[in-house]
């Protein structure tokens, strides 16, 4: 019975080691970055939007062109009754072009508008690919917080299966109860449940990780220990000045504002005609008795903005209320930045605060105590029941702390997505 309490300290000082794979740290950092890679490189919906990008840029020179020129051919004055060419002067075979050209300015304003949706498309691939990065991370972290927490779960059944061994062998000679086999054998019980939930939610991280890198659900990963605390020293204002200048969705509304903007300028064009230039050559057919020139007609027509107070006034309204919602929808998203940095702020602070006191407080106190229980239950000192309740503190503890790191990590994922840069 002397050699029980050394087996189970040293499971118990490879339970209580969260540091002890700190030396794998940039390996697992590599890692990472390698899934966020491959993430973005093959991710649908980042593809997606790439052919949109290169879908809008074929726009530009098709709105910046002229209409296409059109080409007639026809009849003028053929007579009925005899459908001949030479009966009447003024018959003629004819063919005309005509050209639409609209007012000088437009066509510009047009391929501008036409490039302010390209940079809105491109900002919107930067935005999805920050939420792309965020989801690989929390993925990673999460599955890193239930490999861990498996590890811990699986020495700590190897534990309990010793505390079932040791009091059935109290038992069997007279020296311990039933009620302490019973208890033993239900937390192990609870272990091998526990055990199972924790190898679905794997299951089920993998899976999701493997979607967003565009691989199939079941697709083996290799994930490695070494999760630490990464370091935080930024400021709230510190933050919203990153915030400012890099998030992408911020950027992308004031391009939509310029975009409205140039809309206002074209609607303001629509108060000026177009012009419609063409050129008729028609053929005469000579008679018997003469001959008969041919005729070349030219036109230039424009179009009367007659009903400007119903249709060109109401474009350019509705263009400028636009220009107002946009800076309106500019505050209202900086507002929803700056209040979700600040609620993300606090709650960095706060999951800080608790690592260190599970870390430096509550893990260290919960050694002692299992500790101290396994010396004085060698001895008969301390019973079966407050040996196994400090072990499964220990273990609960544990958990706990791999827990609210991994929260704590997510966190900062999700800091550095509002943001809309890459921090840690």
């Amino acid at each position: 019975m002397k050699r029980i309490p050394i087996i189970l300290l040293w499971g118990w000082m490879f339970l209580a080691s969260p540091n002890l794979v700190n030396a794998e740290e940039v390996h697992f950092k590599s890692v990472l970055n390698n899934f966020i890679a491959i993430a973005l490189e093959n991710n649908p919906g980042v593809l997606e939007l790439q052919n949109r990008i290169k879908a809008a840029q074929e726009v530009p020179s098709q709105v910046s062109s002229l209409a296409d020129p059109i080409l007639q051919i026809g009849l003028m004055n053929m007579p009925v009754d005899t459908f001949e060419f030479n009966q009447e002067p003024v018959t003629q075979k004819t063919i005309s072009v005509s050209q639409a050209f609209p007012f000088p300015g437009k066509l510009e304003l047009r391929s501008e508008i036409a490039e302010k949706d390209i940079m809105a498309s491109e900002l919107d691939l930067e935005e999805v690919k920050l939420s792309l990065v965020k989801g690989v991370k929390k993925a990673f972290y999460e599955l890193c917080f239930i490999l861990a927490a498996i590890d811990i779960t699986k020495e700590n059944k190897k534990l309990l299966e010793t505390f079932v061994s040791i009091a059935e062998t109290k038992y069997s000679v007279g020296k311990g109860i039933q009620q302490d086999v019973l208890k033993a054998q239900v937390e192990l019980t609870k272990i091998l449940d526990q055990l199972i939930v924790l190898e679905k939610f794997a299951g089920i991280e993998k899976a999701r990780l493997n979607t967003l890198m565009n691989y199939l659900p079941q697709k083996p990963l290799t994930i490695p220990h070494g999760i630490t605390k990464t370091d935080f020293s930024f400021s709230v204002e510190q933050l919203q000045a990153l915030a400012d200048s890099n998030r992408p969705i911020l950027s992308k509304i004031n391009v939509l504002r310029d975009k409205y903007e140039t809309a206002k300028k074209l609607a303001e064009k629509d108060y000026y005609p177009n012009f419609n230039v063409g050129f008729k050559y028609g053929q005469r057919q000579d008679s018997r008795l003469a001959d008969r020139p041919d005729f070349v007609s030219a036109y230039v027509g424009i179009n009367i903005p007659l009903w400007f107070e119903t249709k060109q006034s109401k474009k350019v309204s509705e263009a400028g209320y636009k220009v107002e919602m946009t800076k309106e929808t500019f505050n209202k998203e900086k507002n929803q930045i700056y209040f979700n940095l600040n609620a993300f702020i606090e709650k960095e602070a706060q999951s800080s605060k608790t690592i260190q006191l599970i870390q430096q407080g509550i893990l260290p106190q919960a050694r002692q105590s299992l500790e101290s229980a396994l010396a004085g239950y060698s001895v008969d000192k301390v019973d079966f029941l407050t040996l196994l309740s400090n072990q499964v503190t220990l273990f609960q503890w544990e958990v706990k702390y791999h827990r609210e790191l991994t929260e704590y990590e997510k966190t900062l994922a999700e800091i550095e997505s509002v943001v809309g840069k890459r921090l840690f």
